[in-house]
């Protein structure tokens, strides 16, 4: 997928919005697009795998939960 379809869609570019100051819990963001738009949690987590598959986002596991992030500093690494 070209990243132009991936900054495409709304929902993916607020959530990089949220991730822009940094990592947050999975579930946070998932709360803040639910409210905005209104998408089920399944729906969010097809965002964000699309956007982490795409190298927009990366993953990191904190004890049973995940934070989310947008590629950049570690733990966050940006992508050219």
């Amino acid at each position: 997928m070209h990243a132009f379809d991936v900054l495409g869609d709304p929902v993916r570019r607020r959530l990089l919005e949220l991730l822009a100051d940094g990592e947050r819990p999975a579930g946070e963001i998932t709360a803040i697009v639910q409210a905005e738009f209104g998408v089920s949690q399944p729906a969010v987590s097809q965002h964000l795998r699309v956007l982490r598959e795409s190298g927009f986002t990366s993953v990191r596991p904190v004890g049973a939960r995940q934070e989310k992030g947008e590629e950049g500093q570690w733990p966050l690494r940006r992508t050219n």
